[in-house]
């Protein structure tokens, strides 16, 4: 039997909190410890999980083989040096760094250190989506829509880094590699002084186009996903976890059909029911391991990083070019 990964969890806030009490729950990992700039916050996540309230990160980096890091975002680069530093392995959440000079920084460490550096960009790990691998190739254009109430926790950055990314990452991955040559947004900062709304239109040089919106001050949640290829489309459903593929009919042609039913077949998605998050922290000490390659690399979380900003530099050169006495 293989024992499990000794790992703390830094930032025991609400986000924190959910991946402290997985990694408690899970035979692979040992918690060894919690630590968060709230001394009495860390000791309540300890005392509920039964592992040890550190009084500092060093202390947990002696404790820790791994650790998963889930502090404000603005702290992200100086905490995650400071786990580099120290030996230990890295779970970053997105975004992975405030800046892309700080993510560059981010994946030096790790590559000089020799070590594994995750970004959690969850989504991967979604139910639609594992479910959609199979049917994906090469798409030709993607639509994201993913909206939520307001809630004054995450408006340290802007919709675009909080909520966005997540399609964006999404995008890039099925995108192959593909480079972004062409970056058009709009938004609009309502009840934060960030941008709480936006749109962004991104071509690839593979002729991919993706449409995306992103919105923070939403009556409901939505988090739809679609993907248009050649013969047939994918309708994802990101909150629920479910989807369908409408697949072009062999031998159909103009004329020949009286409705949608006739032209094509729909396939339901279905994958394991599973917690995204729990499969994600999975995979991340599989990775520590060395059994598998790490789902999302600090790469791929920088270049999710990379376009975010250049769809917020893209609507704040909008905003200057509609009011250019501003």
């Amino acid at each position: 039997m293989i024992a499990p990964v000794p790992i703390g969890v830094i930032g025991v806030g609400v986000l924190g909190w959910h991946h402290a009490r997985h990694l408690a729950a899970m035979p692979e990992a040992d918690l060894v410890g919690v630590y968060d700039i709230r001394p009495e916050r860390a000791a309540q996540v300890a005392a509920s999980l039964g592992t040890v309230a550190c009084r500092s990160r060093d202390e947990l980096f002696d404790r820790a083989d791994a650790v998963t890091i889930a502090v404000p975002t603005s702290a992200h680069a100086e905490v995650g040096l400071a786990a580099l530093n120290a030996g230990c392995p890295v779970l970053m959440e997105k975004p992975m760094a405030a800046s892309l000079a700080e993510a560059d920084e981010l994946v030096s460490a790790a590559a000089r250190h020799g070590l594994l550096l995750q970004v959690g960009h969850i989504e991967r790990f979604n139910r639609a989506i594992r479910a959609a691998a199979a049917y994906l190739d090469r798409p030709l254009f993607i639509e994201g829509e993913r909206l939520a109430p307001f809630q004054p926790r995450g408006t340290d950055v802007p919709v675009v880094l909080d909520l966005m990314i997540h399609d964006l990452d999404l995008i890039l991955h099925l995108a192959g590699g593909a480079e972004a040559i062409d970056v058009r947004a709009n938004g609009a900062a309502v009840l934060s002084p960030l941008l709480d709304v936006a749109h962004a239109r991104v071509e690839f040089a593979s002729g991919l186009v993706a449409s995306v919106t992103a919105s923070r001050i939403a009556q409901d949640r939505v988090r739809r996903f679609r993907v248009y290829q050649e013969e047939g489309y994918l309708a994802l459903d990101l909150a629920t976890g479910r989807g369908e593929f409408l697949r072009l009919r062999n031998g159909w042609a103009p004329g020949d059909a009286a409705g949608l039913a006739d032209v094509a077949e729909r396939i339901v998605l279905e994958a394991p029911g599973a917690d995204a998050l729990r499969l994600e922290l999975e995979s991340f000490l599989h990775a520590v391991r060395g059994q598998r390659e790490a789902v999302v690399t600090g790469w791929e979380g920088r270049a999710a990083l990379r376009l975010a900003l250049q769809v917020t530099e893209a609507v704040r050169l909008a905003a200057l070019s509609s009011h250019p006495e501003s």
